[in-house]
């Protein structure tokens, strides 16, 4: 069987485990070498073997996508490995739900600096590369939570819904240079991402909602993207939403 992406370049953040996980294998099986990104080495030199052992091409390179001079170091050492960056997926992110009256603000801190700016900081830095080769794909993951605004999830919201409206900018500004730019939003997805939320109510809240569906896998959002990044130069997918059947919003 063909492999729809061999000869391109993937760096994944956020890929030690769930979505950005299920990306690097799905991106690899189609032939992409892929660099991954995250904090945790231990995590990323065994996804590194699982690609190896499939015969596939991985790179692992720890960095924290909220320091932009590690981000500009990520970048540059992935392309003088590599050669090229053909794809870029910013998966990486926090979801640390909680009301905003009484809120600790370090947990706004914290989702801004990585949802938002660390999404910047790597967007800013593979551009110049992209642009010169007058090719490449901007995977942003966003969530439902960009789409809708609940109680609990006030600021959240505010940086996945400014992933959705920066998406569609940077999509207009890089157009005539080929480069595509798509946005995902996920609804629930069987992931690490509730793991982290330290507002012990909000976090009892969301487990117990997710008691009541069958969320989505990290896999399911894996094929959305290989979907996307696999379409004809002529189609630039911008926007995929994906709840579970059961979710009703």
């Amino acid at each position: 069987m063909t492999k729809r992406l061999e000869g391109k370049v993937a760096l994944i953040t956020g890929a030690s485990s769930g979505i950005g996980e299920a990306t690097a294998l799905a991106l690899a099986a189609e032939g992409a070498q892929v660099a991954v990104v995250a904090r945790r080495a231990d995590r990323l030199q065994e996804l590194v073997k699982r690609i190896h052992e499939q015969d596939g091409t991985a790179v692992p390179v720890v960095a924290d996508v909220a320091d932009e001079k590690q981000v500009q170091n990520v970048v540059n050492h992935v392309k003088g490995k590599l050669g090229r960056i053909d794809i870029l997926v910013n998966n990486a992110g926090l979801m640390l739900l909680g009301m905003i009256d009484g809120a600790n603000t370090e947990d706004w801190r914290r989702m801004v600096d990585v949802n938002i700016m660390g999404l910047l900081y790597t967007t800013h830095s593979v551009l110049p590369i992209m642009k010169e080769q007058k090719n490449g794909h901007i995977i942003n993951i966003s969530s439902v939570a960009g789409r809708t605004a609940r109680a609990g999830s006030g600021v959240y919201n505010v940086t996945k819904w400014g992933v959705v409206a920066l998406s569609e900018a940077l999509r207009q500004e890089v157009y005539k240079d080929h480069i595509r730019v798509s946005v995902i939003e996920p609804g629930a997805v069987a992931t690490e991402l509730t793991e982290h939320i330290t507002d012990e109510e909000a976090k009892k809240k969301q487990a117990e909602w997710l008691q009541g569906i069958t969320p989505l896998e990290s896999e399911d959002i894996a094929n959305a993207i290989v979907y996307a990044v696999t379409q004809p130069e002529r189609v630039n997918v911008n926007e995929i939403l994906i709840r579970p059947t059961e979710q009703e919003r």
